[in-house]
């Protein structure tokens, strides 16, 4: 649509008529500040949508975290950041949580040494990632590693040349790099 000169000054009407109202048609009401069951619930979708859980996989994480020792907080993110998923991502063998996932379901990743397909599996300390030997894959993964390789955490460890990745220890709360209150998500799920 074109503008006329009048409409790059303060007096355009068709940009006064939306100044300062809430989108939708009901613009006359007043938007209605958050219940706090609203902020506990977007902070577990948060969560849940960065790691690419559906509710019933995040139920069981939260089962797993609330039987462990220690604050079930800093337990769940760890359970979250120990995924399979999460771990190739991590470690640069494929750009997104999803190409991860579909890298992982199509057999391209061994965890010590066996082929494993399941993008939920829990990675323990010490494992070793690597790529499946056949040329197709080894090519795959090369080109989201690229030359020098990313930057991994400091649990994780990577061997660009021979596109191998090994868990040093179990993440802790420092690495986790999203911005999320646990607090208010273990609230969320202890009702």
């Amino acid at each position: 649509m074109l503008k006329g000169a009048r409409c790059e000054s303060a007096k355009c009407a068709m940009e006064r008529q939306w100044r300062n109202k809430p989108p939708g048609m009901h613009s006359w009401r007043r938007r209605r500040k958050v219940s706090a069951y609203g902020v506990r619930l977007r902070e577990k979708q948060k969560v849940k949508r960065y790691y690419g859980v559906l509710e019933r996989q995040f139920s069981i994480y939260f089962r797993m975290a609330e039987r462990s020792k220690g604050n079930t907080g800093e337990a769940l993110l760890s359970v979250l950041e120990r995924r399979l998923d999460n771990v190739v991502w991590k470690l640069g063998f494929a750009p997104s949580h999803r190409a991860a996932r579909v890298t992982i379901v199509h057999g391209h990743i061994h965890v010590n040494g066996r082929r494993v397909n399941r993008p939920g599996y829990l990675v323990q300390a010490g494992d070793a990632l690597s790529v499946k030997p056949s040329e197709r894959s080894q090519k795959f993964i090369r080109e989201s590693v690229g030359e020098g390789g990313p930057s991994v955490q400091a649990w994780l460890q990577l061997d660009a040349t021979k596109l191998e990745g090994n868990v040093l220890a179990l993440p802790t709360r420092d690495d986790v790099q999203i911005p999320v209150e646990e607090q208010l998500i273990i609230e969320m799920c202890s009702r």
